[in-house]
């Protein structure tokens, strides 16, 4: 027979004796007692949801789309020959680089880590062992030698070719290739943000098809995004690209789960959308429409800006207007020009003034932001020889204080030419405005340098390299010294600069290459414009820092989420 084991019970203590006081509670104090622990009961929960969410702070979490209008159609989204923005502001999402730009600083991104020899002439880059091209074949230094090939094939005519000219690239090992300099070149390494191609894919197709590839708009990389499906009209034309993010995605996946471009024939009609809620953001727009999109705060988006490194200046051609040769006309010009009024009016805001050739180095002392002064302007000539004839222009010698602006046809530059002309005009000077087409100007004035004084912006990468634009070598085309400009002092300077990687030493070097060119006044400098990107007001983490291409405004795009998820903040610190 089983022996009888007693059953286990939970009894809460003391439970029996509280059971009997309750059988004493007459009905109504029975009712009154309920009502009270229920109040009690209440009241706890409530005090610990408080104290919960006191607790609780919000953090990043995956999911939600971003509907990107972008102004044109998509042609070559393909590293090696894309040169549109469009195609650019894609090709950044779908491939990846040896290295990429977080935070204006470059880190290693394909590549694991990377060793510069002492001569500043080999480059060893490590890769990473869990890199997927889309179609999950492994990426390989084969396929980085590839693409380097390919941007230095004359016949391809990659927009990169300059970058590569005269450097050998060798493959160690698969995780591993060399690049060789013919001479030291410290901006080099900014070169290896290139995204590279599957070799698998591109070894297969001519150079004469290159460019008629179909993975030119069907790409494949190994970047965050991949390509998901296109959108057609009835013509076959695209109307939307739509990226989900890569699986295999090697470094952190970002929390924007998918990204659509929309793509529109010109700005009005993407305001339009922006305007009606087809799309949630807008790059690269003009100031005026920014300040009026500022404005208006009922609006699901918000306008956000980052300077560009342009320098816009009125460059000197002294050799074509002889008065420009005079350094005390020069200097009277210079400060003749209010820049603050100029950034006010040209580009509603969206700039900041400039005092020198560094985009990075703003105009910020009071001798830099002060207005134009005409009447000290006018009183430094007068001390030097130069009195007004009849018509109120300033002569000197039979020499008069006059020659013209050459400039392209756009509307920012017509402005700015009509108000620098007005502020010269009051000065003393005689100056005419000449306006061209784009293409013109540079064919047939600026290639030539036919021209007195020149309204131009100069693009300057974050490698900071002004060679192109300082060196005496590079006054003729198609060097870009436009103010044909030749000090011997800033010529050494721009050639340690070349060979220096040492941060603090470059810095130093930049600072004395500034001051010299400063002093010299070769040219107005004027302004560094705004990069200007409309994004929703429910999108985060957008870090826009230094944009040198609007693709650079997706440099970011691991940290900007719509979605959040709440957790206790104790959470977030481990």
């Amino acid at each position: 027979m089983n022996d009888l084991q007693p059953t286990s019970e939970f009894r809460i203590k003391r439970g029996e004796k509280f059971r009997q006081y309750m059988s004493h509670f007459s009905a109504t104090e029975k009712f009154i007692f309920g009502g009270l622990f229920i109040c009690a009961l209440t009241t706890m929960l409530i005090l610990a949801t408080q104290v919960n969410k006191h607790f609780l702070i919000g953090v990043p979490a995956e999911g939600g789309e971003l509907r990107e209008g972008v102004v044109g159609l998509p042609r070559t989204i393909n590293p090696v020959i894309a040169i549109t923005d469009v195609d650019r502001d894609i090709d950044s999402l779908i491939y990846a680089g040896l290295t990429r730009y977080d935070e204006e600083k470059l880190v290693p991104d394909i590549a694991k880590s990377w060793e510069i020899s002492e001569d500043g002439l080999n480059y060893t880059f490590n890769l990473r062992e869990d890199v997927f091209f889309q179609d999950g074949t492994p990426l390989t230094a084969d396929d980085i030698a590839f693409t380097i090939q390919k941007i230095q094939d004359p016949d391809i005519k990659s927009p990169r070719r300059s970058d590569w000219a005269n450097i050998t690239a060798k493959v160690l090992t698969p995780q591993q290739i060399q690049f060789t300099l013919k001479q030291p070149y410290a901006p080099f390494l900014s070169n290896t943000t290139v995204g590279i191609l599957p070799k698998h894919i591109w070894g297969s197709v001519s150079d004469e098809q290159f460019i008629f590839s179909q993975y030119n708009i069907e790409p494949i990389g190994a970047g965050p995004y991949k390509l998901s499906s296109v959108a057609h009209d009835n013509g076959g034309i695209p109307t939307e690209y739509h990226l989900t993010t890569w699986n295999k995605y090697y470094t952190k996946k970002p929390y924007l789960s998918a990204i659509t471009f929309h793509f529109f024939a010109d700005e009005e009609n993407a305001l339009a959308a922006l305007d009606s809620g087809a799309i949630d953001s807008l790059a690269a727009i003009s100031p005026t429409e920014a300040a009026r999109l500022a404005t208006n705060k009922a609006q699901s988006y918000t306008v956000t800006a980052a300077p560009l490194p342009r320098v816009f200046s009125v460059f000197f051609n002294q050799s074509q207007a002889p008065v420009l040769g005079d350094a005390i006309v020069r200097e009277a010009l210079n400060m003749s020009v209010d820049r603050t009024t100029i950034v006010e009016k040209v580009l509603s805001g969206y700039g900041s003034p400039i005092q020198g050739p560094l985009p990075y180095k703003q105009a910020t002392s009071s001798k830099d932001l002060e207005t134009a002064h005409i009447e000290k302007a006018q009183t430094l000539l007068e001390k030097n020889g130069w009195n007004k004839n009849a018509d109120g222009i300033y002569e000197k010698k039979s020499q008069k204080l006059a020659f013209d602006i050459f400039t392209a046809d756009s509307p920012d530059l017509k402005k700015a030419s009509d108000d620098i002309k007005a502020s010269w005009t009051a000065l003393g000077a005689s100056v005419g405005v000449k306006v061209f087409e784009s293409g013109d100007l540079y064919q047939n004035v600026i290639r030539t340098r036919k021209y007195d004084a020149l309204l131009f912006g100069e693009f300057i990468g974050k490698d900071r390299d002004l060679f192109a634009f300082w060196h005496s070598s590079q006054r003729n085309a198609p060097g870009l010294n436009v103010a044909l400009y030749a000090n011997s002092r800033a010529d050494k300077l721009l050639e340690q600069i070349r060979t220096t990687h040492e941060e603090n030493a470059r810095n130093a070097l930049f600072n004395n290459l500034y001051t010299i060119i400063e002093d010299d006044i070769p040219a107005v400098f004027l302004y560094v414009p705004d990069f200007i990107y409309v994004i929703p007001k429910k999108l985060n983490g957008v870090n826009l820092g230094t944009v040198t291409l609007p693709s650079d405004r997706f440099n970011s795009i691991s940290t900007w989420y719509v979605n959040t998820d709440s957790v206790w903040s104790i959470f977030t610190k481990i």
